[in-house]
């Protein structure tokens, strides 16, 4: 552990960044993590959380995948993809908009599901999936408006905004994975939708091979870069991994760090398959 833990120390610090990270066999649960249980800003991993309380809710009956969600021309919530940048009326699909959420962390789609579910519904359902440190503060309208009122720093402080700890996000992975806790048909929709992620730049980096599956879930937000997800060989061999960075200034491209999430990931993954 200790000779790991220096690498992703060095893959960091030559990165000019501070990073969390947790990877666990899926399997075997063996794991290898660097602060693994430090509360993490999620930035838009968040949407993680409520793709599963959504995806759960499918699967009881609660709501169907093929509900349709109306969205007014007007007021959208700031971003620059999906429903945050379209300018007419539309109408989609619950599991439509829950894509966008998650394959361009559209935030309009995100908080369209938040307000459809509840706040207090995502974070009940990641208590009783033994995550109380996984909670979310505000939707992507509420974070913009806390900048807005008090500047970043508002929405910086993990003990404050939404948060996790990179152990408890690899923890939500594996259950997704192993349909542990959760209903199969959720998990399967979960897995399905967070592997047609599109941003190719960070996690997916470390394995570059045609034959090795990433499904992930980035997150950005001023100091923040983050990617979660899980990493899948031909062989059958399972890897969740949480990675999340601090930077120490406010940039909105930084290619270096990007690619030592993928680095990172790798470095870990790579100890797990030895120590298998």
């Amino acid at each position: 552990m200790g000779d790991v833990e220096g690498e992703l120390r060095d893959a960091f610090a030559a990165a000019g960044v501070s990073g969390y990270l947790h990877a666990v066999d899926v399997s075997s649960g063996t794991e290898v993590g660097l602060e693994p249980d430090a509360p993490v800003v999620t930035a838009s991993v968040f949407k993680v959380p409520v793709l599963v309380e959504l995806c759960r809710q499918f699967a009881t009956g609660e709501r169907a995948p093929t509900d349709r969600l109306r969205v007014p021309a007007g007021s959208r919530t700031l971003g620059p993809t999906g429903l945050s940048v379209m300018l007419d009326d539309a109408e989609l699909s619950l599991r439509d908009v829950a894509y966008l959420m998650m394959s361009v962390s559209d935030n309009h789609a995100t908080d369209a599901l938040m307000a459809l579910l509840g706040r207090e519904c995502v974070n009940a359902a990641m208590a009783a999936l033994g995550l109380p440190g996984t909670v979310l503060e505000e939707d992507c309208a509420g974070l913009f408006r806390i900048i807005e009122e008090r500047g970043l720093d508002g929405v910086l402080d993990a003990g404050t905004t939404n948060r996790s700890t990179p152990r408890e996000t690899t923890t939500l992975l594996r259950r997704v994975w192993t349909a542990d806790g959760l209903p199969e048909q959720a998990c399967a929709e979960i897995r399905r939708i967070m592997g047609l992620q599109v941003w190719p730049h960070r996690l997916t980096s470390g394995f570059p091979d045609d034959d090795v599956r990433v499904s992930g879930k980035t997150g950005t937000l001023s100091h923040v870069r983050n990617e979660v997800g899980v990493v899948e060989y031909p062989d059958g061999a399972t890897f969740a991994v949480a990675v999340f960075l601090r930077l120490p200034g406010a940039e909105f491209r930084n290619p270096a760090a990007d690619r030592v999430i993928g680095t990172a990931a790798r470095i870990a993954v790579d100890h797990l398959r030895v120590s298998a």
